[in-house]
């Protein structure tokens, strides 16, 4: 008789999705280690914490010791990955994550592998401001080229002499101006393809941002109407993930055109926020999906079975804190804490709901909406 499966997997970070990543992981046997600087991180409540930067001599030999090494954010050191990626399995790959870190790689990347965006122009210098949004259409968003997350880094521009200034204020940095895309819904979709070439698929789930930050995403199977779109997105999806080499989980996030055409707006090398619904679906999660693709098991698709919703929970202002209570009593609900500090705005947790048929769920939605405050 085969043994059962075990293994050891690293991960660098231990926030939110490092926790969650381990909880998917510990009952497949695997053994979970996190190189994480914060000893109040998420993740070290259910994994080996190796409390140290993330480029410290010694966590990164421990992770050396691992079967493999994913990770939950994608701004590592490169000296950190190019040491571990001669050492252990690193999935994704250093080179996938040198693409995925600079949105200007990453959108030159996207489109050799036959992937659509937006207009975009880099900008390294003041001298590039000059005829920028004319090449882009006219209106667009400049975007800091590292490091923006969540609506951060970004800046509107409708007119040329708004440029500079908006240049100026993300600190005259390398930037890319996009152009501005005129969509009917934002999307998403998780890919997973492991070493041997084997690839699974999440669903296509429709996003809810407001003021750049994810609100709550949605999937309803069986929505033909809303599903129309997912062949074209899985198609794109392999393409990418194919050309470029992936081993681990990536998810793309794209602006859906009134045409119906997808053009991608940018992409994650890991699970994503707008995934987490994958949870309590009725299927695979992305979390188990990604720790599958890392450590190169088998892989299976990772849509939700049932009609899903998550909405997040985000730091709240005073005298307006989440009706905790009404929450926990409506059925359905799956309360995720990740055990972070309280500060406004910042993301503590999420709530998944599902339901039997759309309309029940579209439903009991409504009365979640009014419990978490925005």
């Amino acid at each position: 008789m085969n043994p059962p499966p075990s293994a050891t997997l690293g991960i660098l970070g231990g926030g939110q999705l490092a926790q969650m990543l381990a909880l998917a992981a510990v009952p497949l046997g695997v053994r979970v280690v996190v190189l994480e600087p914060d000893p109040l991180a998420p993740a070290q409540v259910c994994a080996e914490h190796l409390l140290a930067p993330y480029n410290d001599p010694a966590g990164l030999a421990r992770l050396a010791e691992c079967d493999a090494v994913t990770l939950e954010f994608e701004n590592v050191s490169v000296e950190a990955l190019s040491w571990l990626a001669g050492r252990v399995p690193l999935r994704p790959a250093g080179e996938l994550l040198h693409l995925s870190k600079h949105r200007t790689r990453e959108k030159e990347a996207l489109r050799r592998a036959g992937a659509a965006t937006a207009p975009f122009v880099s900008i390294e210098s003041e001298s590039d401001l000059e005829g920028a949004l004319e090449k882009v259409g006219g209106r667009g968003v400049l975007k800091t080229s590292e490091l923006g997350y969540d609506g951060k880094g970004q800046v509107r521009v409708s007119t040329a002499a708004e440029l500079l200034p908006a240049w100026n204020a993300l600190g005259r940095r390398a930037c890319v101006l996009e152009g501005w895309v005129e969509f009917a819904r934002e999307v998403s979709l998780g890919v997973a393809r492991n070493a041997q070439g084997q690839l699974a698929y999440g669903g296509l789930i429709e996003n809810i941002h407001v003021s750049g930050v994810l609100r709550r995403s949605l999937y309803l199977p069986g929505d033909t109407a809303r599903a129309a779109p997912e062949p074209q997105a899985r198609r794109l999806a392999r393409s990418v993930a194919e050309n470029w080499e992936l081993e681990g989980l990536l998810t793309l996030e794209f602006f859906e055109l009134p045409s119906g055409k997808l053009i991608v707006n940018e992409v994650a090398p890991r699970v994503h926020n707008s995934g987490h619904l994958t949870q309590d679906g009725g299927g695979l999660s992305q979390f188990e999906a990604q720790v599958r693709a890392a450590l190169n098991w088998p892989l299976q698709d990772f849509a939700p079975k049932l009609p899903c919703v998550m909405v997040n929970i985000l730091g709240w202002p005073e005298g307006q804190e989440p009706d905790w209570q009404a929450i926990l009593k409506l059925e359905g609900t799956r309360l995720h804490l990740y055990g972070k500090a309280h500060q406004p705005g910042r993301k503590l947790g999420h709530v998944n709901l599902v339901a039997r048929e759309p309309a029940e769920l579209l439903e009991k939605l409504a009365v979640l909406e009014t419990l978490i405050p925005q």
